[in-house]
């Protein structure tokens, strides 16, 4: 993995965040809402989830000075701004990776408390992969509403840079 790869992949995640949010955000309330019986019940709630996953990834690896909410759901401003905030910063903060730096091994504690370190080309494959898995899910419940999802997949973001 080299700190270009880093670079790619993190903005093909934002990419695919933004294609699902934006037609997420179309639904009615009551559809972004609804108990899918998914692992986190409900289109918003999932989305939430990528979204805090992704702002507390980056507290841990570069500023624990951001504001993280728990529900991954802002309690202002909207979710596709503040998601788009720190997807940019994410993008901003990998433009100065080098390689070496890929290397470095990050110190932080999990949501139950417990400490780890990992090596940061590992947690960020984790970042972008979480995100993938999630956003799966989120096109099968807008499946199950009759909404077709876009297409996230990587090579579709791939065939966009050409």
């Amino acid at each position: 993995m080299t700190a270009a790869d880093v670079r790619t992949h993190i903005r093909y995640s934002g990419w695919a965040s933004r294609r699902l949010l934006q037609v997420a955000l179309a639904l009615t309330d009551e559809d972004l809402s609804r108990d899918m019986s998914v692992s986190h019940k409900s289109i918003l709630n999932t989305l939430g989830h990528i979204h805090f996953a992704d702002r507390i990834w980056f507290s841990r690896v570069v500023d624990p000075a951001i504001e993280v909410y728990r529900s991954g759901l802002p309690p202002e401003g909207s979710l596709e701004e503040k998601w788009s905030e720190v997807q940019k910063r994410w993008e901003d903060w990998a433009d100065s990776l080098s390689d070496a730096d890929l290397e470095r091994v990050v110190s932080y504690t999990s949501t139950e408390g417990k400490p780890f370190q990992t090596p940061l080309w590992q947690i960020l494959l984790h970042v972008v992969n979480h995100a993938t898995l999630h956003r799966g899910q989120v096109m099968a419940m807008l499946r199950q509403l009759g909404v077709p999802p876009p297409a996230t997949d990587l090579i579709f973001y791939y065939r966009e840079l050409k």
